[in-house]
């Protein structure tokens, strides 16, 4: 695979309590993600939050892996439905940290027994360059997986 690179651009105005900014993807996929301290610390409708963000990256991630993982196995998914939770809590000392990441995993696929739902998991999260950032981070990684 070639080397890989992402671009996005970032627009904030004012001090860190009352300031507000904007997320921009370089490609156009999304554009003027309205985030701030408050939409930090609790959601709000039409804004976003780093957090959010690394949440559908990292859930993202792992969902392509996973479909790569069962197909190799011989179980191709028909349909993969995963969420993403991104754990922020302060660590003592470190101030504020991302500390887990909690994948719940659908999974529809013909014939897939709990022994290879099991292999795909693991290889898909070994597979997955998110997880193995977020766990060289320190932050702890769990899947759960429910065979539909």
């Amino acid at each position: 695979m070639p080397r890989i690179t992402r671009n996005a651009s970032i627009r904030w105005e004012g001090n860190l309590a009352r300031g507000s900014g904007h997320i921009s993807a370089a490609n156009g996929a999304f554009a003027e993600l309205a985030f701030s301290l408050a939409t930090r610390i609790a959601p709000k409708e039409g804004a976003t939050s780093p957090e959010e963000l690394l949440a559908g990256a990292h859930g993202a991630c792992f969902t392509m892996s996973l479909a790569g993982e069962l197909t190799a196995l011989g179980r191709p998914p028909e349909r993969l439905e995963v969420t993403c939770r991104i754990v922020m809590d302060e660590v003592e000392g470190q101030g504020h940290q991302i500390v887990g990441s909690q994948l719940t995993v659908r999974i529809a696929a013909p014939d897939l027994d709990e022994e290879t739902l099991a292999t795909g998991l693991e290889r898909a999260d070994e597979g997955c360059p998110f997880s193995a950032l977020l766990k060289r981070a320190g932050a702890d990684v769990d899947v759960a997986a429910e065979h539909v």
